[in-house]
């Protein structure tokens, strides 16, 4: 192909490198995600084999790229931290791209049957991603905090919606306009009030998400990394201040 007259197609390619010294930010999410659901029989509010499932295939991933150092995933998405001076794949973003979400996919239906045993797939899930690159450690720090605490805000209302449906007997449609302008207070005291549910004792996997982090590990005067599953505060500085490693080139 090089040596033919038919090389000269090459010269259509554009260079799509990012920019370097930067923070790679990789975030993917799922595809239709509220069918596939439904269609699989999630459990709702949140169902516990599908975010296993989620961190099952986000763990592999991080065993694969060295360069990640940090991924939080919540409901049907998952964010990566790259290194500032990652040069993986020549820092080439649809290279990049598509390569780390095709495994993430790929790791996802494999692994299926680990946690849905009973469940087999009607059709095949499909994840889109993309790259965010940030200069500085406090975009990156704000960054996850604003994924926590679209977590929370998630997670909540959903709670409190399922609650009204499952336990309450109301419609969807009923359900939501119950909820409608209510701010974190009324929630919460919805859950309490009407059924028992004290949302802050609720698994902190819910609320907070998981935190995939390379934990540094001293073993026989040499320092590795091993990697460490966390439903943990991200957002406050004590996760910064333990695992600032994270962000040191």
């Amino acid at each position: 192909m090089a040596g033919s007259k038919f090389a000269y197609v090459r010269k259509f390619e554009l260079p799509d490198v990012l920019l370097p010294s930067t923070f790679m930010v990789f975030r993917l999410d799922g595809h239709s995600f509220h069918r596939f659901s439904d269609e699989h029989g999630f459990v709702k509010p949140n169902d516990l084999r599908a975010l296993q499932l989620m961190d099952h295939a986000a763990k592999s991933l991080m065993e694969e790229y060295k360069d990640i150092g940090l991924a939080f995933g919540e409901s049907d998405e998952y964010s990566f931290l790259l290194r500032k001076s990652t040069a993986l794949y020549n820092r080439r973003q649809a290279k990049i791209v598509s390569t780390l979400t095709s495994l993430f996919t790929s790791c996802y239906v494999f692994h299926w049957p680990r946690y849905f045993p009973d469940v087999p797939l009607r059709y095949p899930p499909s994840f889109d991603g993309r790259i965010v690159l940030y200069p500085s450690q406090q975009e990156v720090r704000d960054y996850f905090a604003w994924r926590q605490a679209d977590t929370h805000i998630n997670n909540l209302y959903n709670t409190a919606f399922w609650a009204l449906v499952q336990q309450g007997g109301l419609t969807t449609t009923d359900a939501h306009a119950v909820l409608r302008g209510t701010v974190s207070k009324d929630k919460h005291e919805i859950l309490f009030s009407r059924f028992g549910v004290n949302y802050d004792k609720l698994d902190p996997r819910y609320r907070k998400g998981s935190v995939f982090v390379r934990a540094e590990k001293k073993k026989k005067g040499k320092v590795a990394t091993q990697l460490e599953l966390l439903h943990c505060d991200i957002i406050r500085d004590d996760f910064w201040e333990k695992y600032g490693h994270i962000l040191r080139d």
